[in-house]
């Protein structure tokens, strides 16, 4: 007797299948959504406007600035959204959309030339942008007024748009939307020497992200360095899970001294040679951190004369008036940190940032405690043990 197994009905077969292309949900808030789509919106409308008060009864837009409006505000840390390939892709792609319109006499191989050269150009010039390919597809197919404009097509509405829309993105990626574009590029080590950072010595280095994008052998979506910002995030939340809830108030010292900003150099210095201490903070009238005066930033004021040290130091500290204040060589701004942070937060900061202590705030902004390296490290040393 010959059995059959159960076969799901079409429908649900149907239904699985489909929801294998349906794509996993953007990480996004909704107020981030309606601030991407009234800045995407603003964009557009003020260079149609700059463009017509420009060019007069030209076209005003070209198509592929709505591409572009996506990848410069919603992705705008995108390798596809930066400033060369924004102006660059956009150019280059008219440019060569306008000679195949031009030289090759059937249309549907002109505009199949058109796409794949600006494609192939756009990658040999790292200027690689997506609307590129629209752009020179509308070179070939945007009709008799777009032919007849040979390559002033070139000139506007295309670089005319490309330029208007980079100078808006400047502007609300920066000041409005509060995101930094362009990318920023990576900082160099700060001590000038060729080490990796401290962080990468032990994780992922950049070699192995550029062996790991070298097998893939793709075109990623996201630039080298944010990639490298993941994992580093991806490390670090499971350096969190696995070490437990340490927060900066579990480990920040209380017992504080600290200084006003009148108070005089030669008090500082005291206060620095008694409690042996790196630094001190800095406090206004309700508590609030103003500054950090270090050790480092009594010898920054030191003058160059051939004097040895303590001399030169007791120079600095016989001086008078505002000059002899701790306002005057106090270091600014300082870079501090919430009572809810958890530990790992910190490693950042002491580790690449160079910092030796940081301030603790509460959540009125006042000087609630301090972190030391030797707070940091003894903590993590503890969480492990414990782990």
């Amino acid at each position: 007797m010959t059995t059959f197994a159960p076969t799901l009905p079409l429908s649900a077969t149907l239904r699985r299948r489909l929801g294998r292309w349906w794509p996993e949900p953007l990480v996004i808030s909704r107020r981030e959504q309606l601030a991407v789509a009234v800045a995407a919106l603003a964009a557009i409308a003020l260079t149609a406007l700059i463009t017509h008060l420009t060019v007069g009864d030209a076209p005003w837009l070209v198509a592929s600035m709505g591409a572009a409006a996506v990848l410069l505000f919603a992705l705008p840390s995108s390798p596809l959204a930066q400033p060369w390939p924004l102006v660059g892709g956009h150019v280059l792609s008219a440019a060569i959309g306008v000679v195949c319109a031009r030289w090759v006499p059937n249309p549907w191989l002109a505009a199949g030339m058109a796409v794949g050269l600006a494609i192939f150009a756009m990658i040999s010039l790292r200027c690689l942008h997506p609307p590129g390919g629209a752009i020179a597809l509308n070179a070939v197919i945007g009709g008799p007024a777009i032919h007849a404009m040979g390559f002033g097509f070139v000139l506007w509405p295309v670089l005319l748009n490309a330029l208007a829309m980079l100078a808006l993105a400047l502007l609300l990626n920066n000041r409005v939307l509060r995101r930094p574009y362009p990318r920023p590029l990576p900082q160099p080590n700060r001590h000038l020497i060729s080490d990796p950072k401290p962080l990468e010595r032990m994780g992922i280095r950049d070699e192995d992200v550029e062996a790991a994008l070298a097998g893939f052998n793709h075109l990623l979506d996201i630039s080298r360095s944010d990639l490298e910002q993941v994992m580093t995030l991806a490390e670090m939340h499971s350096y969190r899970r696995r070490l437990g809830d340490i927060r900066c108030r579990d480990i920040m010292s209380r017992d504080l001294i600290s200084l006003r900003p009148d108070a005089s150099l030669q008090e500082a210095w005291r206060l620095l040679r008694r409690h042996k201490v790196r630094a001190l903070p800095v406090l206004g009238e309700f508590g609030q951190v103003l500054g950090m005066v270090s050790l480092v930033d009594f010898l920054k004021r030191l003058d160059g004369t051939p004097q040895g040290l303590r001399e030169r130091v007791a120079k600095l500290l016989g001086g008078r008036g505002a000059d002899n204040r701790v306002a005057a060589i106090m270091s600014t701004p300082v870079v501090s940190v919430r009572e809810t942070l958890h530990l790992v937060e910190l490693v950042p900061l002491f580790a690449d940032r160079g910092l030796h202590h940081v301030p603790v705030v509460g959540a009125d902004g006042t000087l609630t405690g301090m972190i030391s390296q030797s707070d940091l490290i003894a903590a993590l040393y503890q969480g492990k043990l414990a782990a």
